[in-house]
């Protein structure tokens, strides 16, 4: 199924996993007998590893200003068609992948 504003299918969206594929390769730390004379820790930086699909989109920041006026109007109007059925499985989705039930 495409959709009709970004005009892409379910499959070209990807979940990229290299993030969790980075945190679970990393090495638990190691447990020191006694903390308080052990030397302190450097903080962790957090990183975020994006897919090539996303460098792409925001580097490509274009979009047809008159197909997103066109879209506001037939919203307003209540002319555009909505699935809701679509919309409630996007949001079990992201619900799950947010640790929901």
């Amino acid at each position: 199924m495409t959709d009709g504003i970004s005009k892409l299918g379910r499959s070209a969206v990807e979940m990229n996993s290299s993030a969790d594929k980075l945190k679970n390769n990393k090495s638990a730390p190691e447990a020191t007998a006694n903390s308080a004379t052990a030397a302190p820790r450097p903080q962790a930086n957090d990183e975020v590893i994006l897919s090539k699909a996303a460098e792409t989109a925001m580097t490509a920041g274009e979009f047809d200003e008159a197909k997103v006026a066109e879209i506001k109007q037939a919203l307003a109007e209540g002319n555009y068609p909505l699935d809701e059925r679509r919309i409630a499985e996007s949001f079990v989705a992201i619900e799950s992948m947010l640790g929901g039930k």
